[in-house]
């Protein structure tokens, strides 16, 4: 049984074969494997929650090496400064003005638009702790961009990262990370990992 599915046709593509190698080879060290099917989309919002630990990007990476796929992420602008732009853009980092002056959302919405293919992952939360309420920047870039969300949850006690669902926001911004965080907190367990 592999450690990842396959990548659906339309997500965006990144490494190769070693990279793919590596990755899988990765996740069969520390135990993790990803479980579902990923929808043929080229454009999405990731949610990955819940986010609890610092381990998550350390499971994260080898899970995007060993798919093949580019996640974006943002990036405070001020990052970018040569010659670690050119890393942070290979890597799928989309630089952000996070200044008041500025509009994130429309920032990222205008990202989706210039791309032909984009999965942006971000961690709904906005931190480590447990919270009652998500953020609702997520929601209010997928809804901005036209884009739906697809869940996708570390699960510690199965050492699975899960590929949860899709979600079509409905413009009402609180309600629908509330919907989206219920849900995620009914079915998923974040906790620290054990690693043997």
């Amino acid at each position: 049984m592999s450690v990842v599915p396959l990548l659906p046709e339309n997500a965006p593509k990144f490494g190769g074969r070693l990279t793919r190698a590596f990755g899988r080879g990765l996740l069969h060290l520390l135990g993790w494997r990803m479980e579902g099917e990923l929808p043929n989309e080229k454009k999405l919002m990731v949610a990955l929650a819940p986010h609890t630990s610092n381990w998550d990007f350390i499971i994260a990476m080898p899970v995007i090496m060993a798919l093949g796929i580019r996640v974006s992420y943002l990036m405070k602008k001020e990052a970018f400064i040569w010659p670690f732009s050119l890393l942070f853009k290979w890597w799928g980092g989309i630089p952000v003005d996070r200044s008041a002056s500025r509009d994130v959302v429309g920032q990222v919405a205008s990202w989706y638009a210039e791309h032909d293919a984009v999965w942006v992952a971000i961690t709904p939360e906005g931190t480590r702790k447990k919270v009652g309420q998500y953020k609702t920047g997520f929601v209010r870039i997928a809804h901005a961009a036209n884009v739906p969300v697809l869940t996708i949850a570390w699960d510690f006690p199965s050492k699975s990262l899960v590929v949860d669902q899709l979600w079509t926001t409905t413009g009402n911004h609180e309600a629908d990370a509330e919907r989206i965080r219920t849900h995620i907190n009914g079915h998923y367990r974040g906790a620290q990992p054990q690693f043997q």
